[in-house]
């Protein structure tokens, strides 16, 4: 895989995506493009570039009291949260604070808050953070969750994005498929690569990925 890796880079320092040609498999289809984005999510450098890049989406008209962190983005929700209120960004809580969550995920893959978390979420604005957004699937399910919950959604937000919207909500990313035009994601049972014979490298998903 390392032959394939390279980077797609950004006029902002620190940001940027690195991508791995080939033939890849998640929960929910087949890509063609692994984009690996640990070192954002893991170095404060990286992720606060990527907020410094997304918060521009939200300073003026958005109101933003939680920030939903998926695929574990806690770092850049921390980064992004911080440039928020450093910008005197409104918010409803009486704190004048923004709380940054991660939920839980039952065995179905279902979305679930404690009670502990709820009055994080109920009556709150939520902004979704993920790191990457393809399918929508896993955006789509925050959506519901927020909704169930009592929530309202403020936002969808992602280091990299396929989609300009999900469940009627704009996606804002740092990057998008206009970046990485060749990018393609496929129903597992409708993958052209798979019909070309060629095998399935590594299983991924946003904890990394694994060789086969």
């Amino acid at each position: 895989m390392e032959n394939n890796t390279f980077k797609i880079g950004s006029k902002r320092q620190n940001l940027f995506l690195r991508l791995t040609k080939g033939h890849f498999a998640t929960s929910h289809s087949h890509i063609n493009y692994y984009i690996d984005v640990t070192t954002q999510k893991t170095r404060l450098s990286e992720a606060k570039a990527v907020a410094e890049e997304l918060v521009s989406y939200y300073q003026s008209s958005t109101i933003v009291d939680t920030i939903l962190c998926l695929d574990g983005t806690e770092v850049i929700g921390a980064c992004l949260a911080n440039k928020l209120t450093e910008e005197g960004f409104a918010n409803l809580n009486a704190h004048q604070t923004i709380y940054v969550v991660t939920p839980e995920h039952t065995s179905g893959s279902q979305i679930i808050f404690r009670d502990n978390l709820l009055p994080m979420i109920r009556g709150k604005n939520v902004l979704i953070l993920e790191a990457s957004i393809t399918t929508g699937y896993t955006a789509k399910a925050a959506v519901e969750a927020i909704k169930y919950y009592g929530g309202n959604v403020s936002g969808i937000a992602a280091l990299f994005t396929c989609l300009d919207s999900c469940e009627g909500y704009p996606v804002r990313a740092a990057f998008e498929l206009k970046d990485i035009p060749e990018y393609a994601s496929y129903p597992s049972h409708e993958c052209p690569i798979c019909k070309e014979g060629k095998r399935i490298e590594a299983l991924v998903n946003s904890f990394g990925y694994s060789k086969l």
